[in-house]
């Protein structure tokens, strides 16, 4: 079995093997599968824009016309050259065409597949980790050790250091999606042009802000206990594209202002000044809600929800397949909580 481990992937595709000129690459984090398969195309050919040396194919027309692939992957260039094949995957099985073709000698052509999450036993991972001419590249969530590289490196490049609690935000509130954490980071970087250091009102005004009303509004109703106002706010900013794992950091952030902010109280600090800690300020339409929460909820409490809501962000980054029931469940548990008075 030819399946690389985490460790070998990068250096396969800084020079992919021509010994194995076919990779399967899929997983459930489609944005890192068409980073990956990009970068292996430009590896691959002197020009990817060129199409005689850059061919695209559809999975589903291949499973109703398997010679296709073996016939592209056999056609010398017409300015020769090396050449490449985008294979993206859909719905239907064409995995006896990729069969037929792990059997052909290809010269300088890759091969290259696209596809979603499969199954261990999917009859395409099948032939392709079996196979000694192929290589198989898995792609799945980052989890927080890969984001806080990914972060350094998207700063680095933009000649910019962020600040220790500015990373910690953005790590749980990317993720699941690896281009769309890393146009996250390059907007941010972008916002931040022109200074030295990002920090934390800086990923506060451009990455938390992003679906602020929303993720307000789920947060609010939960800590309110209204469980159906939950679902309902939780699906309409599912509806607009946001990731799970996503909604629950930011509910994770306002828990944790809640948090901090109970602790003054019961500390002696007037409300209103307790709620000056808040990152960023709370909005007019909100005083209502955050006071409501401040006066029902104790320190330990918030302290149990926080444990809650993070445990629902890391396990729903790593097993995005469940993100939505990971993290509803926590929310909708946080609201039945939010109906106790002990």
């Amino acid at each position: 079995m030819v399946a690389l481990k985490a460790a070998d992937i990068d250096a396969f595709i800084a020079r992919p093997d021509p010994k194995r000129p076919i990779v399967l690459v899929f997983g459930p984090d489609l944005g890192l599968v068409r980073e990956r398969t990009e970068a292996i195309i430009r590896a691959s050919v002197d020009d990817p824009r060129d199409p005689f040396a850059h061919a695209r194919l559809d999975g589903d027309e291949l499973s109703s016309e398997p010679s296709r692939l073996i016939e592209e992957a056999l056609t010398v260039p017409l300015f020769s050259g090396r050449r490449a094949i985008l294979v993206k995957a859909g719905g239907r099985n064409f995995a006896p065409a990729v069969e037929t073709l792990l059997t052909a000698p290809l010269a300088d052509c890759r091969v290259v597949i696209e596809a979603g999450d499969l199954r261990r036993n999917a009859p395409l991972r099948n032939i392709c980790e079996r196979a000694k001419n192929a290589i198989v590249i898995a792609c799945y969530a980052d989890g927080e050790r890969e984001l806080a590289r990914l972060i350094d490196d998207e700063m680095r490049a933009a000649s910019l250091t962020i600040a220790p609690d500015a990373r910690a935000a953005l790590v749980a509130l990317i993720g699941g999606d690896r281009r769309a954490s890393r146009n996250e980071i390059r907007k941010l970087a972008l916002y931040a042009h022109g200074k030295d250091r990002v920090t934390l009102d800086d990923v506060d005004a451009v990455v938390a802000d992003a679906s602020s009303l929303a993720f307000d509004a789920i947060a609010d109703a939960a800590f309110a206990g209204k469980a159906q106002e939950v679902q309902t706010h939780y699906a309409k900013a599912r509806g607009a594209g946001t990731l799970p794992n996503v909604i629950a950091g930011s509910a994770l952030r306002q828990v944790l202002d809640l948090h901090r902010a109970k602790l003054a109280i019961e500390a002696g600090d007037p409300m209103e000044i307790a709620m000056g800690s808040f990152r960023p300020a709370v909005h007019f339409r909100r005083k209502p809600f955050v006071e409501a929460a401040l006066r029902a909820w104790s320190s330990a409490r918030l302290a149990a929800a926080m444990q809650q809501l993070a445990s629902a962000a890391n396990d729903s980054r790593r097993r995005p397949a469940l993100g939505d029931a990971i993290v509803e469940r926590a929310l909708l548990s946080v609201a039945q909580s939010a109906r106790r008075r002990d």
